[in-house]
């Protein structure tokens, strides 16, 4: 779409919009509705031209090549992507899918063929000078030259970070599961900010709609897949040609997963692949001999600053960092080996369960992930001296018997657990219910587990009284070896207690 879209409207006069008022053009939509917008030309893409409505609520967007409104299976496309494939429309979670998408709402049909769609929210463009009105992409936040502009207070957090590629991968999850590809996920079609932990995917109308529409663009450098780039120089219809697609969208995943965690791109080296051209070479370094930085077998590409690599991939956490060489070592060159969104969503939503407080104040990233073995911040390298208790989650096999769902939980003040913890057929998803279902306190060097469902829970070992009961408010001291039945339903997981 475009950068133009809020800073405009905030830019401009009362009285400047009275007189624009007296102006406005009418569009129809396709449904026979008509909406009307501003004549100004607030933001101007490869391929459309923008006008704001009147409320500032939407925009709409219309394509400046007038051959697209005669192309027939553009038409169909967009129709498709309105409509069939539509997750905001949606009665029980549609909400939720129009926080990560900046979905079409409308077709327009005349002066012009265009779409109508909802304008950016407020908090995906800086709020201060000397930023103020600019889209927040991914680049301003992942490039340490660009970064080190930024205010402190719009850097976020770690943990922000996490949440934000959670949210990213389940958008994707959610466009492939209707057999969509984005075709062009990169910096610039993903809006974060770190300050909220939230992000919006942007550019929907240029999906890839299956046996309907093919992709208009490759993509971003930085984030096409190394199969297209290799490519690109064969013709459309030649069998061997790779034009993007849900296998294409997982590396550009996959990249922009690593930039916002590591602050680095996982393929820009030192090595050189060509001196014939800086083009020559970044086509080659991206494409035919595209190597992760951290190839453990081949460190020809490796950055030699130690401080650019300062903290590897494998601070990520036990569920991540395995992903990560799936896609950039495995699948780098295989694309059916790389990891899919629904993957990347269900490593980053157990990696938030291992997320622990640096103490240091002057910790940038505030948070990591908890390696009982190594107890120290790997941003700050600051020592965590404190006692800190790990809760391992079992499920039942037969009555009684429990097995390890390889899932953990680390406990911090005021850490929360929900019933996604506590029963083991519930998934932090979309759907899930984000209800505190207990908490926990530090108090007077004890930790403590206070319950606040309805449901008991049951002290199976670890209290003074057997089996002891846990209702509505009552609290458990943890202790090591402590095993708690966090639920007497079906499906209730058994917590076992590690103090670290």
């Amino acid at each position: 779409m475009t950068a133009l879209w809020l800073l405009v409207g905030r830019k401009r006069s009362n009285q400047r919009r009275r007189t624009v008022a007296n102006k406005l053009l009418t569009a129809t939509l396709e449904d026979g509705s008509t909406i009307q917008y501003d004549p100004e030309v607030i933001g101007e893409g490869g391929m459309k031209r923008v006008h704001f409505t009147p409320d500032r609520k939407s925009v709409v967007c219309f394509f400046k090549d007038a051959s697209v409104g005669a192309d027939p299976q553009r038409r169909a496309r967009l129709q498709s992507i309105v409509g069939l494939f539509n997750p905001t429309t949606d009665s029980e979670v549609g909400a939720y899918w129009r926080e990560l998408f900046c979905w079409p709402t409308g077709i327009v049909t005349k002066p012009e063929l265009g779409v109508v769609a909802p304008t950016y929210a407020a908090n995906f463009f800086f709020a201060q000078e000397p930023f103020k009105g600019k889209e927040k992409q991914a680049s301003w936040f992942t490039s340490p030259k660009l970064r080190r502009f930024l205010p402190p207070q719009e850097l976020g957090d770690w943990r922000r970070y996490i949440h934000i590629s959670t949210r990213l991968a389940r958008a994707v999850r959610r466009m492939h599961l209707a057999g969509l590809a984005h075709s062009d996920l990169s910096n610039r079609n993903v809006l974060i900010d770190p300050q909220t932990g939230t992000a919006v995917i942007i550019d929907i109308d240029s999906l890839v709609v299956p046996r309907i529409y093919p992709p208009d663009v490759l993509g971003t450098p930085g984030y096409i897949a190394p199969e297209v780039l290799t490519t690109q120089d064969l013709e459309l219809t030649d069998p061997n040609r790779n034009l993007p697609s849900m296998l294409t969208d997982r590396h550009a995943l996959a990249v922009l997963i690593y930039e916002y965690l590591l602050g680095r791109h996982p393929l820009r080296g030192p090595k050189v692949n060509s001196t014939q051209s800086a083009e020559e070479d970044e086509r080659l370094s991206m494409g035919e001999r595209a190597l992760w930085i951290e190839n453990p077998n081949d460190t020809s590409n490796r950055p030699k600053d130690p401080n650019y690599m300062h903290a590897p991939y494998t601070v990520t956490g036990p569920y991540l960092a395995p992903l990560f060489v799936r896609a950039f070592v495995e699948g780098l060159h295989n694309p059916d080996a790389r990891p899919d969104a629904g993957e990347w969503e269900r490593a980053l939503v157990k990696t938030t369960d291992l997320l622990y407080p640096c103490p240091n104040p002057n910790c940038l990233s505030r948070w990591f992930a908890f390696e009982s073995t190594h107890k120290q911040c790997p941003w700050c390298d600051t020592v965590i001296n404190e006692q800190v208790a790990v809760l391992h989650f079992y499920r039942e096999g037969n009555r009684g018997q429990f097995k390890n769902d390889n899932a953990r939980l680390v406990v911090y003040h005021h850490q929360r657990l929900f019933a996604w913890h506590i029963y083991d057929n519930q998934y932090a998803g979309e759907r899930a219910d984000r209800t505190p279902k207990a908490y926990f306190a530090l108090q007077n060097g004890h930790c403590w587990l206070v319950n606040q469902s309805n449901e008991p829970m049951v002290v199976v070992a670890g209290s003074h009284i057997a089996n002891k009961l846990l209702p509505l408010s009552e609290g458990e001291v943890l202790r090591n070896g402590s095993q708690i039945r966090l639920a007497r339903a079906a499906h209730g997981r058994l917590a076992v207690v590690q103090m670290v």
